[in-house]
């Protein structure tokens, strides 16, 4: 995503929209991945399956800031005859194309994704076979089905204008927007998480700490890895020193999700048929998923709004995500508020490194304040603000 700023003051008329872009996220060459994943794939396969070809077929750059997503194409010979599939393979990114997040663990990852198509009806991929060394095409990767559907883009943001979901009616979207959020208190359901996703707990923190104090910790240190080498955010600092001192009561231990969006969903008909995506999944408070999906609406609202574009200011509203989670989950609600500062830091973190990804890239030039880089800049401000941080 382009910076904003660069566009206001410009002869572009307010009522257009920024021409479309894609953004890189690496820099590896993938002309081998096809021979070598085959190769792979004699190992891994199941009996009277031999022979496999892969063809690399697409990858998915209108969506998604950290990982790769490569679209496959497998054949092989089974009963004596070629049988074809269609696969996504979910690749962790490599250490010198400027990863978003400090570590990508595969295999919580697939095995998240395992377990709630086991527990439940959320249709979530199923998981095939997992590399989880980096050694086929030096990241660690694993397989899964692909799923037909819609998406709703992040490049540019889907309330930009012009793309199928911007275009549907005010039903339609109500529609998307509950089982959307049904799906999310389908995953918050799962019960004994605590136990059955315990290998998402956060290991920052000391033993003992409460989860959300450990969730901080792993923040913070996200933070410090994001700022390596370039200047400190006070911003994201204020917000960090507010969240430490504001901690909410524990409350019941669910499966978050993580990057609960609808960005991360496919849809057919306006319901979900794929949830991907499960790089920040954890276990916490129900809150952290239902704040990040209002406030990650609230964040592309914020660059149209400095785009003068007219948005989609009656979709994802707070109110109206609370009063279907309640009824579909019955279940109430806490107070949102610190989860927004929470998730506005969390976003500030992500952009700082897309913004450094872009510039290793060469795609745009270093700024002298790395806050420039934060889409949602004034979006920040004004969430600090309102709880005197």
């Amino acid at each position: 995503m382009r910076n904003p700023r660069r566009f206001k003051g410009s002869s572009m008329d307010s009522a257009r929209r920024p021409a479309d872009m894609k953004l890189q996220r690496s820099g590896r060459d993938t002309g081998l991945f096809a021979t070598r994943i085959a190769e792979w794939l004699m190992t891994v396969l199941p009996a009277g399956r031999t022979d496999p070809e892969v063809m690399l077929r697409d990858g998915i750059d209108t969506n998604g800031m950290s990982s790769e997503t490569l679209v496959l194409e497998i054949v092989w010979t089974e009963g004596g005859e070629r049988r074809t599939g269609r696969y996504v393979a979910r690749v962790a990114p490599a250490d010198d194309d400027v990863p978003v997040f400090r570590e990508y663990a595969l295999r919580d990852q697939y095995e998240t994704m395992r377990l709630v198509g086991e527990l439940t009806d959320v249709p979530v991929p199923q998981v095939r076979w997992i590399e989880p060394e980096g050694t086929v095409i030096g990241s660690p990767f694993f397989l899964m089905d692909h799923v037909e559907g819609l998406v709703p883009r992040d490049v540019l943001p889907y309330n930009f204008g012009d793309n199928w979901l911007f275009d549907a009616t005010a039903d339609q979207r109500h529609r998307l927007q509950e089982l959307s959020v049904e799906a999310i208190a389908k995953l918050h359901a799962i019960p004994d998480a605590a136990e059955t996703f315990g290998f998402l707990a956060p290991k920052e923190g000391a033993d003992g700490d409460a989860l959300l104090v450990r969730e901080l910790a792993r923040t913070r240190a996200w933070y410090d890895f994001a700022v390596a080498g370039l200047d400190r955010s006070p911003l994201v600092e204020r917000g960090l020193t507010w969240l430490e001192a504001h901690l909410p009561e524990p409350s019941e231990t669910v499966l978050c999700w993580g990057d609960a969006r609808i960005g991360n969903i496919l849809y057919h008909d306006f319901a979900p048929a794929g949830v991907l995506d499960w790089e920040m999944a954890s276990i916490g408070p129900r809150e952290l998923d239902l704040s990040w999906l209002v406030f990650a609406h609230r964040v592309f609202e914020s660059i149209t709004g400095m785009l003068e574009l007219p948005g989609m200011p009656d979709f994802l509203r707070e109110d109206d995500v609370r009063a279907t989670y309640e009824k579909l989950s019955g279940t109430a609600l806490g107070d949102l508020r610190w989860y927004h500062v929470y998730n506005a830091v969390r976003w500030a973190i992500v952009f700082m490194r897309t913004g450094t990804r872009q510039i290793h890239f060469g795609e745009i030039e270093r700024p002298g304040d790395i806050e420039s880089v934060m889409h949602h800049r004034p979006l920040l401000e004004q969430t600090l603000d309102e709880v005197g941080a």
